[in-house]
C-alpha cells in the first residue's frame, strides 16, 4: 500500500514523525510504502537546513524516492520560502489561474514548495492508496 502523510497538528512532524515514522522508514519495518509528505504551520521547521530530523528525512526521503512539500504560505511566513503564495493573491485573497514563483530557502535537500493544486499534481504519476493527516 502506498501512503502520504499530510502533518498538521502541532508537534506531529517533531514527534510523531521524528519518534515514530522516521525510524521505521530508516529501519525498513514501516510497512507500507510512503510517497509524500506534506507540511503545514510551525511543522515546516523540521525541514531547516541543519534540523536534525530533517537532514534524516532528507536522506531516506532520496533513497526512497519521498517527495516532501511544505505549504507556499507556510513556509514563506517562517522565511523558509522566497516569493509570493503560489495560488493565491496575498492581498486580495483571490485565487489565481497561473501559479506564481515560491521556492525554499534554507531548508534540506529536496524540499519542494507549494499548495494543494502543486501537491496533486507532484503526487499524480504514482498516486497514494491512503492520504494521512497527522
Amino acid at each position: 500500500m502506498k501512503v502520504a502523510y499530510v502533518f498538521i497538528t502541532p508537534r506531529c512532524a517533531s514527534y510523531k514523525l521524528g519518534q515514530m515514522i522516521l525510524p521505521q522508514l530508516e529501519a525498513g519495518t514501516h510497512g507500507v510504502e510512503v510517497i509524500g509528505m506534506f507540511f503545514f504551520d510551525d511543522n515546516t521547521f523540521v525541514l531547516r537546513k541543519g534540523d536534525p530530523i530533517g537532514e534524516r528525512l532528507a536522506k531516506v526521503a532520496r533513497e526512497k524516492n519521498i517527495l516532501l512539500m511544505m505549504c507556499d504560505m507556510c513556509a514563506l511566513e517562517r522565511n523558509l520560502a522566497e516569493g509570493s503564495p503560489r495560488w493565491c493573491d496575498p492581498v486580495t485573497g483571490e485565487g489565481l489561474t497561473e501559479p506564481r514563483e515560491c521556492h525554499a530557502v534554507n531548508t534540506v535537500e529536496g524540499v519542494q514548495v507549494g499548495c494543494f493544486p502543486d501537491l496533486y499534481n507532484a503526487l499524480a504519476p504514482n498516486p497514494p492508496d491512503q492520504v494521512i493527516s497527522l
